[in-house]
């Protein structure tokens, strides 16, 4: 059966498809994250967010933040979770992997710490689905060390 281009991604829609795979094992029991870092086409690190390694799961009570009622966007210094940026930026470094030049896929955009992150790491692109409080200040630090930042738009798919 031969297979139809229509059905074969673009590298956006490929690297985001899997950072939703990623974004599964994420242990943070308010909210999934998942981000991907991508080097000539080619996957150098993941990280999703959650509690740190060796640290109890988020959703089995290990971060007392998201184990409260406190509202959402709340008491977010308090949160022992860390996030996907982070932890994909925190692989690499593990493992010696050199993130210059790379591209950051993420499911939601980065906040202004990972921002900074990003800026460090010499990451060159960041591509994120969703916005999720993605602020004016990370925004601008992004642009004016010249990181192209743009969100990804899923294209309908075509029978």
């Amino acid at each position: 059966m031969k297979r139809s281009l229509k059905t074969r991604p673009d590298w956006d829609t490929y690297f985001m498809d899997i950072a939703h795979v990623v974004k599964r094992r994420s242990n943070c029991s308010r909210r999934g994250v998942a981000a991907i870092i991508v080097k000539d086409r080619r996957i150098i690190s993941t990280g999703y967010n959650g509690t740190p390694s060796g640290i109890k799961n988020c959703f089995e009570g290990g971060c007392p933040r998201c184990a409260s009622n406190t509202p959402s966007g709340e008491r977010l210094g308090e949160c022992i979770c860390a996030h996907a940026e982070e932890n994909a930026i925190i692989q690499a470094a593990c493992y010696g992997m050199a993130l210059r030049g790379a591209t950051l896929y993420c499911t939601d955009s980065p906040c202004l710490l990972c921002a900074k992150m990003i800026v460090t790491a010499g990451i060159k692109e960041v591509v994120f689905e969703s916005p999720y409080q993605f602020s004016a200040q990370a925004a601008r630090l992004l642009k004016t060390a010249g990181i192209r930042c743009r969100r990804f738009k899923r294209a309908r798919i075509q029978a």
